[in-house]
């Protein structure tokens, strides 16, 4: 495993999310995410000879000592002493057409940038199998997809896509640059055409069921903001335990924790686990009160499924 994709814990009980936002169209800016001053970082006096290792999907989430585990998302820290390059970046966006319509194809193409030094090539490292992870949702997040961009002779990304209705997107892209902590971009886009009507979420909604498949979502402690919370989604199949789950890219779930407003974005990753399912656990934390529309990705019998649900975080 190289690096990842977003969020953290920075200790026990503080939590940040990797979001961003924007009002162009064409670009967004992605900060890129220091190390904490309370932790060593190479070349430093205080070093003392040792490594930093830091989370891969929480650069921020450090520690000198190896073997330990992500108190957030429960991956494995890994060995990166240079995590914090001193370095942003943004992610430039364009689409051809340039404005989208339901029913037409149209090619979304994203090249990464230092800013400051745009011309230079920014290298990606492979990430859960892939350089980028492209999220797109619907403004009112009753529609989510995944893509992944597929790198270029010409420097960028490209992702072919066809918008099945018009309205409000919201485009958001996970990735890492070699040698330097997790980015997120994010663009909102308009198609035209035949629009969505927008659903309202409000009500917790903890089950999902199509195709065959049932999953619930449950909790260790209250929704709450400020805590570290086991996540646990159980998976059945015409009433039965799903015990033989595949792995998708890389992992046995994938979890993407979007908010009402789509300005917090998190993706989770499943703890270690011997089995295959019916349960997959994962750690996760909220910075913020409010309504959370969680989308499970998961692989069975060589398909990938998403089932999603509604949460409300409490102050």
């Amino acid at each position: 495993m190289n690096r990842i994709l977003v969020f953290a814990l920075a200790t026990a009980s503080a939590f940040s999310v990797a979001a961003c936002s924007s009002n162009d169209q064409s670009s967004s800016a992605a900060t890129a995410v220091t190390t904490p001053a309370d932790s060593t970082a190479a070349g430093t006096a205080d070093h003392a000879g040792g490594h930093t290792y830091a989370c891969p999907m929480h650069p921020e989430v450090t520690s000198t000592k190896a073997g330990e585990k992500c108190p957030k998302c429960g991956m494995a820290l890994e060995h990166n002493d240079n995590v914090a390059n001193g370095k942003t970046y943004q992610m430039q966006f364009a689409a051809q057409p340039a404005q989208p319509a339901a029913g037409q194809p149209v090619t979304l193409t994203f090249t990464p940038q230092e800013k400051g030094n745009e011309a230079a090539p920014v290298p990606l490292a492979v990430v859960h199998e892939k350089k980028i992870h492209l999220i797109i949702v619907s403004k009112d997040l009753s529609q989510f997809y995944h893509e992944h961009p597929e790198y270029t002779a010409e420097g960028n990304y490209r992702a072919p896509f066809t918008f099945k209705q018009g309205g409000d997107y919201v485009l958001f892209q996970d990735y890492t640059p070699a040698g330097s902590g997790h980015q997120l971009g994010r663009q909102p886009l308009t198609v035209t055409g035949a629009k969505y009507t927008p659903v309202k979420f409000s009500a917790s909604q903890m089950q999902w069921a199509a195709d065959g498949y049932q999953a619930t979502l449950a909790f260790d402690k209250p929704l709450k903001v400020g805590q570290l919370l086991g996540m646990k989604i159980t998976l059945a199949r015409n009433g039965q335990p799903v015990t033989d789950l595949e792995n998708y890219l890389g992992a046995l779930g994938h979890v993407v924790v979007i908010s009402e407003d789509t300005e917090r974005y998190l993706h989770v990753h499943p703890n270690d686990q011997a089995d295959k399912g019916p349960v997959i656990g994962f750690n996760t934390s909220f910075e913020a009160a409010g309504l959370y529309r969680v989308f499970l990705q998961f692989n069975h019998g060589g398909q990938i499924h998403t089932a999603n649900f509604t949460i409300n975080v409490g102050a």
